[in-house]
């Protein structure tokens, strides 16, 4: 059995891991690359001055016989098109939530491919020329033709792939439908199993159930976001979130800014929001959520009630709905977005992209950055090279837009709505595990910094068969 790390290794996006058993190949995971590092080249120069595409996986995609996802987030599902697009015929196995989040997303991602592509043509000369990254869009048809190949699988029972490997799928806490991967495979006459942890979540987090405890293994595949921090804010969501509108749209009178992921994380706060609004002394400041997508992906959290935590459970049976309430307005078109700038009354705009790069968001950044009574508040992972970032960071002055703009405006970090563990809840995680039977725990999905963190904790607590894999690098297990 051959284990390979193409994507997430040694950054914390693009999730995608190749597991070979003899003649069996599958592929773990399908994610872009969402870190704007310095870009590969686009095509491959030949002889004769002309260009030819990038091969756009390193491996043939028709070679592939099943995808697993871990859950929907784009850097984990955001290539799967491309798959598709490049000869894969395959099914695709995840939980039902992730089916239906994925389909959200993966339309989204389509959209923007097809404004790009022909922003692209209108600049060319030659707008039947397309460009050398065309192979690397998909559209709104390659999206059909990957839904049609999902194949949803029960949590917490084992679903057999073959006569020698099955697969389990644990609730990993992070995002509706969220999973932890288990394999069971028989090789040789000998049981082998192996975990991808996915994304781990974190206990009492708003409307997702604690992440449940795996099953012993042989190997681990763990992710490393916060595998070096620890959370700082030990408020719960609610009060911290009280504290921060108090200050911002009662006492400034301005404006609150979230950036948000529209799945999974602005669901977390329209919840604690309508929780806000029905049990304190909060004014009824307007609510923007500023996100197509958003509306869309909280229809499927109101459709899967029964996969949330008690607390969730609770209040929609006292309150027949989770996030719906009075000052809550979404905005569905670009030309109502953009009016947002001349609401002059103080009131919470929730948009996205949570870090800050691409999205309706940076509009809102970009109108509100240089206003002294404006605060923008950071509520999660932001990766190097986005504007979310920079701001975390105490950059006085950022580029959005191509317009370099001065930060006047308070920047507030939450990391209480981060639905990632941190190093406790990470190590709490890998503890479950024998460290004398326990063959190897390959860490992912975190910057280095985080990774020789989290390597250098779990060898004190005596798991030394730690590796820190590099990208494309393969191990016989």
């Amino acid at each position: 059995m051959k284990l390979t790390f193409l994507g997430a290794a040694q950054q914390v996006t693009g999730s995608m891991y190749l597991l070979e058993i003899e003649d069996y190949k599958i592929l773990i995971d399908c994610g872009q690359n969402m870190e704007k590092k310095k870009p590969e080249p686009e095509a491959i120069k030949i002889e004769n001055q002309k260009y030819i595409p990038k091969p756009v996986f390193p491996f043939e995609a028709s070679d592939i016989d099943v995808v697993v996802l871990t859950h929907a987030h784009i850097d984990h599902t955001g290539r799967l098109p491309l798959l598709f697009k490049e000869g894969y015929e395959g099914q695709i196995l995840c939980t039902s939530p992730t089916y239906y989040l994925s389909r959200i997303l993966l339309h989204d991602s389509a959209q923007l491919n097809q404004k790009k592509l022909k922003k692209v043509l209108d600049k060319s000369k030659n707008s039947r020329k397309m460009p050398d990254f065309a192979n690397e869009l998909f559209f709104s048809k390659h999206v059909d033709d990957t839904m049609e190949r999902f194949v949803t699988v029960a949590t917490n029972q084992k679903f057999k792939i073959t006569d020698s490997i099955s697969v389990y799928f644990n609730h990993a806490g992070h995002l509706l439908g969220a999973a932890n991967v288990i394999f069971t495979i028989k090789e040789s006459g000998i049981n082998k199993t192996i975990c991808f942890s996915g994304d781990i979540g974190r206990k009492n987090y708003p409307l997702l159930p604690d992440p449940q405890i795996p099953p012993k293994v042989d190997y681990l595949i763990c992710e490393s976001t916060y595998g070096n921090r620890l959370h700082k804010n030990e408020k719960t969501p609610e009060q911290a979130l009280y504290e921060v509108i108090k200050k911002a749209c009662i006492e400034k009178q301005g404006r609150l800014i979230i950036p948000a992921f529209s799945v999974g994380r602005t669901q977390a706060l329209l919840f604690t929001l309508n929780k806000l609004y029905q049990n304190t002394d909060l004014p009824r400041i307007k609510v923007y959520a500023d996100s197509p997508m958003a509306f869309e992906s909280t229809k499927v959290y109101e459709q899967f009630v029964n996969q949330l935590n008690k607390e969730a459970k609770n209040f929609y049976e006292d309150n027949e709905e989770l996030f719906d309430f009075e000052n809550l307005e979404y905005i569905q078109d670009v030309r109502h977005s953009k009016a947002l700038s001349n609401h002059y009354e103080p009131c919470i705009i929730i948009s996205s992209s949570g870090m800050i790069s691409g999205g309706r968001i940076e509009h809102h950044i970009q109108q509100n950055l240089e206003n002294a009574k404006a605060t923008i508040c950071i509520i999660g992972y932001c990766a190097e090279g986005t504007l979310g970032h920079e701001l975390i960071h105490g950059a006085k002055e950022i580029n959005v837009r191509n317009k370099k703009l001065e930060v006047r405006a308070d920047v507030v970090i939450l990391d209480c709505f981060s639905a990632h563990g941190d190093q406790n809840d990470l190590v709490n995680f890998v503890q479950i595990q024998d460290s004398k039977t326990l063959k190897n725990i390959f860490l992912t999905h975190g910057d280095l910094e985080a990774m020789a963190g989290f390597e250098h904790k779990l060898n004190s607590l005596g798991y030394h068969q730690v590796l820190i894999p590099a990208k494309g690098e393969s191990f016989e297990l």
